[in-house]
């Protein structure tokens, strides 16, 4: 049977769409910044590449049975929250004052609910507390002890604080001191970890959490928690996770940003991430984004010598990288 071509188009535009409606992306990041293979032992590197597709197995398992991409990312990044080469949860990077205070922010793109939160001193996952925020609460973003009370009241696993705690975090921050430094991450490392996924049913959702810089002060918050700045997530456009020098984030509002540009000028997401990325360079920031399309189209833009990263979609094998040479 011929159809005519106009009929036929129709067709084959139709039966792409129910593919790609089918089909499932993950894209995730650990953190980047000065990560160059001098610097890194042949252990560390076979840790970190583990532990990040661990983390894309936790979501693709989710993904994979039809589940939701909000589900996926949680799962992803509890992964690596839980993983102490990471920070974030267990890991953490301290505080001047030799805390761990922990920032964790979640989207979902179907309706544009969001749950953040900031200084998180007890709870074992800081990205299940702020996904509680946004589905059991009236507010958006909890911080310090009120957050903390919030968790207890929640039910959500508690912590002595010494969990988060490990050596090699706690000699950056004597470093950092015994150098006189004053609020300034000194191995030049932004070591937020984030998920951002499409599922089957064309939903996609974003997830962040982070322990900060080492050595920030005064209750600092960086740009992890701030829905529009380092967590995004709207079906019409995308989702996307940051990782970099938050207060240049936060300015920029890269990860609205990244979505503004894909939903109205029409730019695919490496365009939009590499063009906002841009901007932020300009204005003194450096670090990384991880974007998924609303069609599925995964992309990652970083302007550091490494960004801790790793993708997979369905059918596919995990993907994960380290250095800025690796694609």
């Amino acid at each position: 049977m011929r159809f005519p071509l106009p009929l036929l188009a129709l067709a084959l535009m139709s039966a792409a769409s129910a593919q790609a409606k089918e089909g499932w992306t993950l894209v995730i990041h650990g953190g980047a910044g000065v990560l160059e293979r001098g610097a890194m032992t042949p252990e560390r590197d076979r840790e970190t590449r583990a532990g990040l597709t661990r983390a894309l197995e936790a979501g693709a398992a989710i993904l994979d049975k039809g589940g939701s991409s909000l589900d996926a990312v949680e799962a992803a990044v509890k992964m690596l929250e839980d993983d102490p080469n990471f920070n974030a949860g267990r890991g953490a990077v301290f505080t001047y004052e030799g805390k761990n205070e922990l920032d964790a922010a979640i989207m979902d793109g179907r309706d544009r609910k969001a749950g953040s939160v900031a200084g998180i001193t007890h709870t074992r996952n800081p990205i299940s507390l702020a996904r509680k925020v946004m589905e059991t609460s009236p507010h958006v973003f909890l911080a310090g002890d009120g957050a903390n009370a919030f968790a207890r009241d929640s039910g959500l696993e508690q912590v002595d604080p010494s969990y988060f705690r490990t050596e090699e975090r706690f000699e950056q921050l004597q470093k950092l001191k015994s150098r006189g430094a004053n609020y300034f991450d000194v191995d030049l490392k932004y070591g937020t970890v984030g998920a951002v996924a499409r599922d089957t049913k064309g939903h996609v959702a974003a997830a962040t959490s982070t322990g900060g810089l080492t050595g920030k002060r005064w209750g600092r918050i960086g740009d992890a928690p701030v829905i529009g700045a380092g967590t995004y997530a709207d079906d019409r456009a995308c989702a996307v996770s940051t990782t970099g020098a938050g207060e240049f984030y936060i300015r920029e509002g890269v990860a609205h940003e990244i979505c503004a540009r894909m939903r109205f000028l029409k730019e695919g997401p490496k365009a939009a991430a590499d063009a906002v990325q841009a901007e932020t360079k300009a204005l003194g920031g450096d670090g990384g984004v991880i974007v998924v399309a609303a069609d599925g189209t995964p992309a990652w833009s970083f302007n550091t010598p490494g960004m801790y990263r790793g993708q997979l979609r369905s059918g596919g094998k995990p993907i994960v990288g380290i250095y800025g040479d690796e694609e």
